[in-house]
This record gives structure tokens, C-alpha cells and sequence, in this order.
């Protein structure tokens, strides 16, 4: 009843059908610890995507753009008690596409939406730091980084920002989602600090390009789920397990739901 209240439809056999398929495949386990999911060979490549794109979040730079938006917008000429409003515009522009994100993300599928948003915000990141170092003798070239951050962002909350989180729940069991979102949310918090205290330095160290930095973090996050990260879009968590298990263990299986390293039984294809 609470499920066809959330959906708005009385249809549900077939989310319902997948739930309960999966509660068969992990019955009888207890939830599993974060270590456990670092030991498990089985769910190797789901942890590594979970820890690629947990991390790419705060290491992107999305964050770091709020330092440069009051100088940016000073430099652009808007009034200076003006300014904390506008900066208060980039992040309802982030929380807007995160939003829309969530409602785009059954149609565009997760990998076009991630692809896409670092490969624009590596783009972005490009023609920031032109603008930035060009900024005192091109008058119009602070207009070009003001929309170079809103641009950044709005590319940070269109992808990276509505998918990341939804992943962990697409590609781990029951018994290992709660484990999973505790190392995601774990190195979210560290990244976050590491970019905060790094920033700084990565400026006077790099002036104008100070963004090479994340432009890396960028191109590898984009690179890496083009490679690896297979789509999640309309398939069932037996479906997504079922090519996961395939780059964990190199061969083509014919497998039930796996219990524990111990208790794999592999047949050949």
C-alpha cells in the first residue's frame, strides 16, 4: 500500500517481483561492515565505481568555484552588496539541476548524465582559467568567467550531483547498501576537508591555473565511467550484479546471488 501511494499506480508486479526476487537471494545473511565489502572480491568493481565517483564529487572542484564567485563578480562590475545574492544564485542554479536531474535520470540513463557532466565541466574548467588570466586585459573577459561559474555548476548538478547517489542502492544487495553509503558518505566529508584545506595552496602555487588540479579529476572520472561503469538504466539489480560479476571474475558466468567469497559456485559458459 505505501509503495502504491510513493509510485501513484496500483500496477507494481514488476517492482515488486524484482524486490522480492532480490530478498530471496539474501536470505538468511546478516548486513554486511565496510571492511567486508573491501575483502569481498565479488563486489570489487562496485566498490571501486562507488569510491571513484564519491570522491570525483568534492575533488571536481564544484565547491572551489565559490571561493573565485565574489572576485569574479566584483571584477564584473556588480554592485558589491549586490554580490552575496548573486552568489546565492550559483547555488539555487545547483540545487535546480540537481532536482531536475532526479526527474531526467530514468530517460537519460546514469552514464550519459555522469559522461556528460565532467566531460562540460573539464570544458569549463578550460576556459575558466583563460578567462581568469586574461581577466585584467580583455574588459569583457570577466563576464566570460562569471558565466564560466554558473556553467561549472549547473554542469556539476545536471550529472555528478543527482546520479552519485543514487548508484550505491543500483549496484549493492540489501545487505551491503547501508555498508556502502557509510564509505560514501565517509569520503565525501574527507574530500570535502581535503579540498578545503588544499585550495589555498593549489592558488598561490598556481595563480590563474589553479584548476588543472580538478580539470584532472574531471577527465580520469569521465574516462573511468566510459570505461567501467556500466549503465543501470531499466535493469534489474540481478540484471546490473550480473555484469559486475562478469569484470570481478573475468568470464562469463552462470551464477545464482552470491552469500560470501566463500560460498561463489562459478559455471563456465
Amino acid at each position: 500500500a505505501a509503495l502504491q501511494k510513493l509510485r501513484g499506480t496500483s500496477d507494481l508486479s514488476a517492482e515488486l517481483e524484482e524486490m522480492l526476487a532480490e530478498q530471496a537471494a539474501v536470505k538468511g545473511q546478516r548486513a554486511k561492515n565496510p571492511w567486508e565489502l573491501f575483502r569481498n572480491r565479488a563486489l570489487r568493481w562496485q566498490l571501486v565505481s562507488i569510491v571513484v565517483l564519491s570522491s570525483a564529487m568534492q575533488l571536481c572542484g564544484n565547491d572551489s568555484m565559490y571561493f573565485y564567485a565574489a572576485y569574479v563578480f566584483q571584477e564584473a562590475g556588480i554592485p558589491q552588496d549586490k554580490i552575496p545574492y548573486v552568489v546565492i544564485g550559483t547555488g539555487s542554479c545547483e540545487l535546480i539541476t540537481s532536482v531536475t536531474c532526479n526527474m531526467i535520470i530514468d530517460y537519460a540513463g546514469r552514464r550519459p548524465l555522469l559522461l556528460g557532466g565532467y566531460i562540460f565541466m573539464a570544458g569549463w574548467a578550460i576556459v575558466f582559467m583563460v578567462a581568469l588570466s586574461q581577466q585584467t586585459q580583455i574588459s569583457w573577459m570577466p563576464y566570460l568567467s562569471m558565466a564560466c561559474i554558473f556553467a561549472y555548476i549547473l554542469s556539476f548538478g545536471i550529472g555528478p550531483a543527482g546520479v552519485t547517489g543514487v548508484l550505491p542502492t543500483e549496484v549493492f544487495d540489501q545487505m551491503s547498501r547501508p555498508a556502502a553509503y557509510m564509505i560514501c558518505g565517509s569520503l565525501l566529508w574527507f574530500n570535502l576537508f581535503l579540498v578545503g584545506t588544499a585550495f589555498p595552496f593549489i592558488v598561490k602555487s598556481l595563480a590563474h591555473f589553479c584548476y588543472i588540479p580538478f580539470l584532472v579529476v574531471c577527465v580520469c572520472t569521465a574516462l573511468y565511467v566510459w570505461f567501467f561503469l556500466p549503465e543501470t538504466k531499466g535493469k534489474s539489480f540481478l540484471e546490473i550484479s550480473e555484469e559486475f560479476r562478469k569484470r570481478n571474475f573475468k568470464t562469463k558466468t552462470r551464477v545464482g546471488f552470491y552469500k560470501g567469497p566463500e560460498e561463489i559456485k562459478t559455471t563456465t559458459l
